[in-house]
C-alpha cells in the first residue's frame, strides 16, 4: 500500500513533500520518511516505484559520509532502535526509509550545481544564451559538457508548481551576500567531490541541487536529500553522446516514457505500465550499488535486522 501520512497517526505530521512525508518529534527533531512515490514534471504520479524511498535513504546516508569533512549533515540516526519509544509502534514502517533529524530553518532557495547542459537550463540557455547570468558559448546542445561547473539557485516552489532558476544576485538578496557566498562555495565543494567519486564508478553527475538549513546553534547544514536519482542527473559515462537525451540512472527515464504518450503534464498523471515501473527502479537500483559499491539487498537486510 502507498506510504502516506495517515499511517502514522499518532505522530505531530509537519508536511508532505512529492515524496517525503514529515514529523515533528520533541522540540529540536523531525523525521523524515522517504516513500516510493515519483513525481515528473512537478506531478506526483499514481504509480509508485517499488524500494524507491529505500534507495533514496540508503544513497543519501552513504553520501552524507562521502562529504562530512566539507559539511555536516542534518542526521542524528537511522537506527529505529536508537528512535525515541514515541515511534516504536511505527518501527517496520520506517526501517530503511526513514531519518531522524535536527530540525534546521530551512534556505529558502535550492542551491544547484552543473556540469552539463540539459533540463531547465538548456532551455535557458536555448532562449537566452545564459544559465543563471553565466553567459555560455554558442553551439551547446543537450547534454554538452560545461567550460566549467556553473552554480544556478532556483526557487523552492509548492508541489505542482515550477522551480526557477535565479541569478546569484537574486539569490543573494533573498538570503543575503554573505549566506549566499557561502552557499554558493559550499555547493561548488561539495559536487566536485561528488563528480570525482562518481567518476571512478564510470559515472557522470551532470548536475545536481542541495538543500541547506541551519540548526539551533546557527551551524549550516547539509539537509534533505543528498545525490540521489531524485535530486541529480546520472549518466553511465561510457554511452555519454551530446545532442539528446542521455541514458541515465534518473527519472529521465521516466520523463521521456511521460513524453511519448502525450500527457499534457497536468495533474493527474497516467499510470506507469508494470515494465517502465520494473526499468525505473532497476535503474536507481544500480546507481545505489554502482555509486556505493554495496549489494541494495544487503542495505535492504541491515536495516530489517536492526
Amino acid at each position: 500500500m502507498p506510504l502516506t501520512h495517515e499511517e502514522f497517526a499518532g505522530l505531530t505530521h509537519l508536511g508532505s513533500g512529492k515524496v517525503r512525508e514529515m514529523f515533528a518529534v520533541g522540540d529540536d527533531a523531525v523525521l523524515l520518511v522517504a516513500s516510493d512515490r515519483i513525481s515528473a514534471f512537478d506531478v506526483v504520479l499514481p504509480t509508485e516505484i517499488p524500494d524507491k524511498g529505500a534507495v533514496l535513504t540508503g544513497l543519501s546516508l552513504w553520501w552524507f559520509d562521502q562529504l562530512a569533512d566539507l559539511v555536516p549533515s542534518h542526521v542524528i540516526s537511522t537506527d529505529v532502535a536508537e528512535y525515541p519509544d514515541e515511534l516504536a509502534p511505527y518501527a517496520e514502517q520506517l526501517r530503511g526509509r526513514s531519518m531522524l533529524c535536527r530540525r534546521l530553518a530551512m534556505v529558502p532557495i535550492e542551491c544547484v550545481a552543473r556540469s552539463y547542459l540539459t533540463g531547465s537550463g538548456l532551455k535557458d540557455y536555448q532562449r537566452t544564451g545564459e544559465v543563471s547570468g553565466h553567459a555560455l558559448p554558442a553551439g551547446l546542445v543537450d547534454g554538452s559538457r560545461l567550460p566549467a561547473t556553473i552554480y544556478t539557485p532556483s526557487t523552492k516552489a509548492p508541489i505542482g508548481e515550477h522551480d526557477e532558476n535565479i541569478s546569484r544576485a537574486q539569490a543573494a538578496s533573498q538570503v543575503g551576500s554573505e549566506v549566499a557566498a557561502e552557499l554558493e562555495k559550499l555547493t561548488l565543494s561539495i559536487f566536485e567531490r561528488a563528480v570525482a567519486v562518481a567518476a571512478e564508478r564510470g559515472i557522470i553527475v551532470a548536475d545536481t541541487k542541495f538543500e541547506f538549513g541551519h540548526d539551533a546553534d546557527g551551524v549550516l547544514r547539509l539537509g534533505d536529500e543528498v545525490l540521489t536519482p531524485d535530486s541529480s542527473r546520472f549518466w553511465p559515462a561510457e554511452q555519454w553522446r551530446p545532442g539528446g537525451s542521455q541514458p541515465s540512472y534518473d527519472k529521465q527515464f521516466i520523463r521521456d516514457y511521460l513524453a511519448s504518450t502525450g500527457w499534457d503534464r497536468t495533474a493527474p498523471g497516467p499510470q506507469l505500465p508494470p515494465e517502465v515501473v520494473e526499468a525505473t527502479r532497476a535503474r536507481y537500483v544500480e546507481a545505489y550499488e554502482r555509486l556505493t559499491g554495496t549489494s541494495f539487498a544487503d542495505y535492504v537486510a541491515a536495516a530489517q535486522a536492526r
